[in-house]
Formats: C-alpha cells, structure tokens, sequence
C-alpha cells in the first residue's frame, strides 16, 4: 500500500500550486487526478490575466503546472479518487482501484459538481455501485448494467463482464468505445433508476430494462460523497483562512471554495493549504 505525508485530489492550478508547496515543505506528496480535456481550463485558447505568462492557452499553463511538480518529485496517480475513509490518524483513500493512505488530505477538484439520476442517491449500496473492483464480485453470474460518463467506465466493465452472466453499457456522456467488447453496447439514455422486488429498474428514453445491479461511473465525484461528514454550502466546500475544513487534516482550495473562480486565486489557496498541512503534521509530529 502506497503511503504518502499528503495526498491530493484535483488536477487544476490549486491541485498543483499546493503539490509543489508541499514538496518544498519536505512532504512526500501525491496528486490522485482522473484526466480530462473537459475542464473549463482545458479549453480556453488564451489566458492574459496570469501574471508573468501572458497569451497563455489553459492546456499549456497546466501542462506546465504538471511538468514543475513532477520535477519536484510529487507522485501523479492518473487515476479518480473514488471514497475516503478516516482511520485513526490517517485517511485511506480509493483511488482507481487501489488505497491511498496518507497523513492528510488536500481536496482541490474544481466547482463541478456531478448530476445523480432520480433514485441513484438512495440506492447507493443496494444495489447502486461506484466501483466495480469493490462490488463486482456480489454479482458474479449475474446481470448488470454499467452507465458511464467517460472512458474509465471501459475498464470497469470489462472487468465485470468476467463476473456478471450479461453487461449492458450505456452512455451518460459519449466517449469512444473499444472494437469488440465484452459488453453489450446499449441505446438510451439512462433517466432515472428504481427498485421493484429484488431487481432494479434502469429508465431510459428507449425505454426501462431490469438489473441485479448498476454500476456507475463519471470523472469526478462530489465532496460530500467522497468523504461522508464533510460540510458543503450549495456546490462549495467552507474553509477557513488556512484553508481547513471541518474535518481534521482535511484541506480544500481553488474553486471548490467558492468565488472567484479565478486562477490567480486558486494557486494562492493551493499555497495556503500546503503551510497549512505542514504546520499541522508537525504538530503531530511533536505530540
């Protein structure tokens, strides 16, 4: 199991800002960031109001971002920080399909805030999964449907098409699909998800299919869902000046705090949060 002083969930400037504070503190650093060319900095084509690099598009700024802080030895995990779960003095985090332990935590995933469907919320652990290396094996010969948002849905349902008896796969948001796969490409649009009897009821708009289980995966995870007692107001995470939350050893910056959603802002949080964590392991450090 991989251990780390600090782990860091997000992949924007705040991700990035914090990681190389972090590694300049001396703390064994990793940044856990499920790539995507979707975000809003991905796609601007020029950025002037970032001071020293002007006329600057988004993707090459983090791009640089990304290079600077690897040379600085901070680990990237290309992977989506799935659940974390305190233990004791450390937080274990799912990350792809392997735990993350570390000392502390640093949120810094964006303002985005992922949309459920109608009845996936309440049936989130009976028979609603987000992680098919957790759950997979409680529908082996099975049938199951997976309703996925981005290309990592591809693996997870290969994976489960060597447990489950069949594997219907559909589409939340259109991504390339693998030639021949061990899954049935369905149509239809998933709209809601409900449970009659011992089976659960996928609607979509071609109509409503029965499963034994349904898997869902999308490239971000909301806040309160990836760390259950985590407080949020609205799509924002509260923190205070030092960028804590209300939870120990647990950080967030950059646009998940909230307005603006500037650049400049997000890299000076990322700062703050790092001192932050710092300060307080070596606090424990001395305890």
């Amino acid at each position: 199991m991989a251990s780390y002083d600090l782990l860091i969930i997000g992949a924007g400037p705040a991700a990035w800002s914090c990681a190389m504070t972090a590694r300049q503190r001396g703390l064994t650093t990793a940044v856990a960031c499920a790539q995507s060319a979707t975000s809003w900095l991905q796609r601007a084509e020029r950025i002037d109001n970032y001071p020293g690099l002007p006329q600057i598009s988004g993707k090459e700024l983090l791009s640089r971002f990304r290079a600077q802080a690897a040379d600085m030895g901070v680990v990237i995990i290309e992977q989506l920080a799935r659940q974390i779960m305190p233990s004791g003095d450390i937080y274990m985090t799912l990350v792809g399909n392997d735990i993350i332990e570390s000392r502390a935590i640093v949120l810094a995933m964006g303002a985005a805030r992922p949309k459920l469907l109608p009845g996936e919320e309440e049936l989130l652990g009976r028979g609603v999964s987000w992680c098919g290396t957790c759950d997979g094996m409680f529908y082996r010969g099975k049938k199951v449907a997976v309703l996925s948002a981005w290309t990592g849905g591809i693996e997870e349902a290969e994976f489960l098409a060597g447990l489950a008896s069949e594997v219907d796969y559909y589409l939340l948001a259109q991504h390339a699909q693998p030639e021949n796969p061990p899954y049935r490409l369905c149509e239809g649009k998933p709209q809601s998800i409900r449970r009659e009897e011992n089976q659960l009821v996928l609607k979509t708009d071609a109509g409503e299919y029965r499963y034994d289980g349904i898997f869902i995966f999308r490239p971000a995870v909301s806040p309160d869902t990836l760390l259950p007692g985590l407080k949020t107001e609205g799509a924002f995470i509260p923190v205070d000046r030092r960028m804590a939350t209300n939870l120990p050893r647990v950080y967030a910056c950059g646009d998940c705090t909230g307005q603006p959603l500037q650049i400049a802002k997000a890299v000076g949080e990322g700062n703050v949060a790092a001192i932050s964590a710092s300060a307080d392991l070596s606090k424990g450090a001395r305890a």
